[in-house]
């Protein structure tokens, strides 16, 4: 299976994909922008996960867009950020699947990925 993780911390990204290279694979942006270029050209791409703090376009922001022009895409906010308020806002509007904390454990996130992999 195909996902997208999306951050702008180069190592989050390479990280990620290491840990799961055997499970899944891994397309990483470095941006909203080019994470919305990749989806474009992988329409194979069924669930993303996305950092909330980025610069220009934030997660959250980022995942609206997709949901409104790939609605059935499955998407989850990776932060290390308790922000309530953004937690509620992606539930609310069904906008993301999960919220989850950095540092992650590898195999609840796995865990997590299958789940979304299966809706």
């Amino acid at each position: 299976p195909r996902i997208l993780y999306v951050d702008d911390e180069v190592i989050n990204l390479e990280l990620l994909q290491l840990t799961y290279m055997n499970d899944f694979e891994v397309v990483i942006a470095e941006s909203a922008e080019e994470g919305l270029k990749l989806l474009e050209r992988h329409p194979d791409i069924h669930v993303l996960l996305s950092d909330l703090k980025m610069p220009v376009m934030n997660g959250l922001d980022f995942i609206k867009v997709v949901k409104q022009k790939y609605p059935e895409k499955v998407c989850m906010l990776l932060t290390g950020f308790m922000e309530s308020e953004v937690m509620l806002e992606g539930f609310n509007k069904e906008l993301i699947f999960r919220y989850l904390m950095k540092p992650w454990n590898k195999d609840e996130l796995k865990e997590t990925i299958m789940e979304a992999l299966k809706r």
